[in-house]
């Protein structure tokens, strides 16, 4: 494993393969304890995935630009360490999945070849920073951005003050006031102005999505571009020492603005000045600068047969750059999926016949820039070979979903099954949207929104619904959000939550209504018109759960009845609450025994009903601070300070409930019996937790 060491021309880099492929070893020796290790691999990009035994990798693209080198690279390293398959990501990186652990060093020596890292593209340290994919080409920019995200990118990777938060931290640059990098919903935002002939930027901080939105509070109208890197690394500083670290929910930047106060945070940051690193930065943009460079090759010409699908293609998935001459053309990626052998032959594309550069996208979705206008008919025709044609970028039918329960762990239900449904209904019914960019959905498979479900005009989260003894997948419908430009957006309205296979109705009532109605009304607009309850009623039919079929109980892009398992997620690196720890496993053991009931395996199911109990009451115990060694001292000690005090009500004590497994043979009905008991447990217990965590608020 250690011949990649003399191929690494840079010394830092050698020496942080070199320490995590040796943290590997000790890790598996039981030298290092699963916390802490944890927390090395993510901040190297390697991200535990829903299955056992494999590894999530994230590659890092800053502002997502890629050449035609980088590409090819990414694309070896998947074939030789992965699947074949790149998933481009809402902040434009490329995931590839189902890694061994082992090989993460060999792979990760493989992408420097092409100066391409894994580097803190996961944990509590500043994330990829994203960009406009139109940064550069964009008709509306005052100024190119892009070098400003690519020295603010240099500058923090590897910087020792942010190896380490409470938390991830996510910063953008957007290309113009149209805010396109959505710098309202980022912990630093960048929206570019020019005053009095200076470059700089608005600035906005402390956005955040997950279960709680917020909008980004304005830290300046105006920062020079000189500026933009001291001002981050003041704030970088107070997050990493006030910020939250014990409470994992609690601790990003937004809920320390919150407690403080955006004023005083400010002053903290300017009272940090004198100990910056730099006063200023300045910023060389002159790489950024140089004329669009002749394709290597002459473009063959080409006769389009079908006129009518070329021109159509060229309105919704061409735009026009202000180099005049050149246009940028979209890529519509379902799901944000493709695959190395499409990869390569759009790798030799752009770098023959374009100016060998393209940019994945903050949809998922990918864009060749510089490509001269009169070569475009010549790239329609190779586009069409590798099915990259298909119409509507950056519209309605160009949803964002999240991977969710494909290999998330904390997945709740299936994002990407339902994302393709909803794009077969808007092209089969409703193809006069095709080129509809005023409305956006948007699609997570939990409330964490790494689907950006919550800042849709229409929005869906996984989530769970109770039908008597069964649980469906089911979604939480969302509506109202939207992007209002220069640093302003909404978070949208929960509306209401129905069964997952019936995402594509309310989809389909939303747009008959919408279509009825508005008279020429924007959807948020007319949204705001009717107001929430008017949606509510007409969806609520859909909420119906008395009437659930047999297929309600599959969820998208499944053949199996679907079983809520919620893992441990890894999103916030080491801070883990380990209460909030314990309830998960707890209900991953109620989730194996109503596995092991299904397969009939009696003694089993009852086991783990039993395991979910035990390990639901430590949880609460240790929540009150109480100390607990063994399991029948766990559900002693219980009974002591929450059923005998009534602050959890039972019907007789939990050592009754529980000490039944002792007491019955392990039938058929006695596991029904007693795992729903258990079930019922771990939800009283649940609900006391999250009332508890209300008041503390």
């Amino acid at each position: 494993m250690q011949s990649f060491r003399t191929e690494i021309e840079n010394p830092i880099v050698e020496k942080d393969i070199i320490d995590l492929e040796r943290k590997i070893a000790l890790f598996r020796d039981g030298k290092i304890d699963d916390e802490r290790f944890r927390s090395l691999r993510l901040a190297r990009g390697v991200y535990g995935q829903r299955q056992e035994g494999v590894q999530m990798i994230r590659i890092k693209l800053p502002f997502g630009k890629v050449t035609s080198e980088q590409l090819h690279r990414i694309t070896k390293v998947s074939d030789e360490y992965s699947t074949g398959r790149l998933h481009i990501t809402t902040r434009q990186d490329i995931q590839i999945h189902y890694v061994s652990l082992d090989r993460t060093p060999e792979l990760w020596a493989n992408l420097e070849k092409d100066d391409i890292t894994l580097r803190e593209a996961c944990g509590n340290t500043v994330r990829n920073i994203t960009a406009s994919e139109t940064a550069g080409i964009d008709v509306d920019e005052p100024f190119d951005v892009s070098p400003y995200a690519h020295a603010m990118f240099q500058f923090f990777l590897r910087n020792p003050v942010c190896q380490e938060m409470g938390r991830k931290f996510k910063i953008s640059f957007s290309s113009s006031d149209k805010d396109t990098a959505l710098s309202y919903l980022h912990d630093l935002g960048f929206i570019p102005k020019i005053v009095n002939g200076e470059r700089g930027f608005k600035v906005m901080l402390g956005g955040g999505l997950g279960s709680q939105p917020s909008h980004a509070e304005l830290l300046s109208e105006f920062i020079p571009a000189n500026q933009i890197i001291p001002t981050t690394e003041g704030v970088l500083r107070i997050f990493d020492r006030y910020g939250e670290r014990a409470k994992r929910l609690k601790a990003r930047m937004k809920f320390l603005i919150k407690d403080i106060g955006r004023d005083e945070f400010l002053k903290l940051v300017d009272e940090e000045k004198k100990a910056l690193s730099h006063q200023t930065v300045e910023i060389d943009t002159t790489a950024f600068e140089v004329a669009i460079p002749e394709p290597l090759l002459v473009a063959p010409k080409v006769t389009i047969e079908d006129r009518v699908a070329f021109e159509a293609w060229k309105k919704s998935n061409v735009l026009a750059q202000k180099q005049a001459g050149y246009v940028a053309i979209g890529i519509k990626v379902l799901l944000g999926d493709f695959y190395t052998d499409k990869a390569r032959l759009l790798a030799d594309l752009i770098k023959n016949y374009a100016a060998n550069e393209l940019r994945f996208t903050l949809r998922q979705d990918i864009l060749i820039r510089n490509v001269k206008e009169e070569n475009l008919e010549f790239f329609y025709q190779e586009l069409a070979k590798l099915d990259f044609v298909t119409l509507g970028y950056n519209t309605i039918a160009d949803i964002t979903a999240c991977p969710g329960t494909d290999t998330c762990n904390l997945g709740i239900a299936s994002s990407t099954g339902i994302a393709e449904e909803l794009e077969r209904v808007l092209e089969t019914e409703y193809p006069k949207y095709s080129n509809n960019k005023e409305i956006t959905i948007k699609i997570s498979g939990c409330m964490n929104a790494c689907g950006q479900h919550n800042m849709a005009e229409i929005g869906f989260q996984g989530m769970s619904i109770n039908a008597g003894k069964l649980v469906a997948p089911a979604l939480q419908v969302l509506l109202g959000g939207g992007n209002l430009g220069n640093g302003s957006g909404r978070f949208s309205d929960k509306v209401i939550k129905i069964p997952s296979r019936r995402g594509p109705d309310a989809l389909r009532f939303i747009l008959n209504d919408f279509e009825a109605n508005a008279n020429g009304q924007s959807f948020l607009d007319y949204y705001d018109a009717k107001g929430e309850k008017y949606f509510y009623e007409f969806l609520k039919p859909l909420a119906d759960v008395t009437n659930l079929t047999e297929a309600d109980f599959v969820d998208w892009g499944n053949a199996d009845n679907y079983v809520k398992a919620v893992g441990v997620g890894e999103c916030a690196g080491v801070v883990i609450d380990l209460v909030a720890t314990l309830l998960l496993e707890a209900k991953d053991k109620l989730t194996f025994a109503q596995e092991a009931f299904e397969d009939k395996k009696w003694s089993d199911a009852i086991y783990h009903a039993y395991a979910g109990f035990v390990n639901g009451a430590k949880a609460l115990l240790l929540s009150e601070n109480q100390k607990t060694n063994h399991q029948a001292g766990i559900i002693d000690l219980f009974d002591t300070v929450f059923v005998a005090t009534n602050k959890i009500p039972l019907e007789s004590t939990l050592k009754d409930l529980v000490f039944q497994i002792n007491k019955n043979e392990p039938s058929q009905e006695f596991a029904a019996k007693y795992i729903q008991e258990a079930i019922a447990f771990f939800d009283t217990i649940e609900a006391f937790r999250a009332k508890d965590l209300k008041d503390e608020k």
